[in-house]
């Protein structure tokens, strides 16, 4: 008796808001849930009428696709099925939240693998174009993304770093938010982050590289301590 493997059902997910009608999507990559926080910091300046600085954190919960493979596993092929959907979820969420892409002005990212997967399966998600990629052009941002990545047990905290989204040496805007997961990552599930702001650190006022002076290690020569 011969078997034939059915094809996957394609999707064009590039147009189409996932913020309702998923459910299909979400079978097809193993999601158990998804959910979006978001924090509002007052504004530096007191002026009446100041729009506060709105953060949020989209986080999606999967199946490991990899739980139970061999350090040697190709993780390729799941990667490229899966990252991109999770891209799209996390970027329709955040923008939603936010005000949309012209809003966002900070991002990150953060992938935490259950205690029975590997760290590889969490960079996997997050580290590659297939949601890279999608993650800044769906918020308008040209910088490299940056990150943490992590193996938990469900209950912990994770804080996920944020910069400016075109502009990565502007310090104004290095930041992080903290995100509770009080039921995941399960030891065979892997929680997918993304993270956006739509400002900068609340009174921010250490300077930039373009205000620096030049420091060398001459400095320690004459330490005032």
């Amino acid at each position: 008796m011969t078997t034939t493997e059915t094809a996957p059902r394609l999707y064009d997910l590039s147009t189409a808001s996932t913020l309702r009608g998923y459910g299909s999507v979400a079978a097809a990559i193993g999601l158990r849930s998804i959910r979006t926080v978001t924090e509002e910091l007052p504004p530096a300046d007191a002026r009446p009428g100041t729009a506060p600085i709105l953060r949020a954190a989209a986080i999606a919960v999967i199946a490991n696709p990899w739980a139970g493979t061999a350090v040697t596993h190709d993780l390729e092929p799941e990667t490229q099925r899966i990252a991109p959907a999770l891209a799209k979820l996390l970027t329709d969420r955040l923008n939603d939240a936010l005000g949309g892409p012209d809003a966002v002005q900070a991002f990150g990212k953060a992938a935490v693998v259950g205690l029975d997967g590997e760290i590889e399966h969490a960079g996997a998600l997050i580290h590659t174009p297939y949601f890279g990629n999608l993650m800044r052009e769906a918020l308008g941002g040209t910088s490299i993304l940056c990150f943490s990545d992590a193996r938990s047990a469900a209950g912990a905290s994770h804080r996920i770093p944020l910069w400016h989204k075109t502009a990565p040496a502007t310090r104004d805007f290095y930041q992080s938010l903290e995100v509770h997961l009080a039921d995941a990552p399960h030891p065979g599930e892997i929680a997918i982050i993304a993270a956006a702001s739509t400002g900068p650190r609340p009174h921010a006022r250490i300077g930039d590289r373009t205000t620096d002076r030049v420091i060398t290690s001459d400095i320690l020569k004459e330490l005032p301590l």
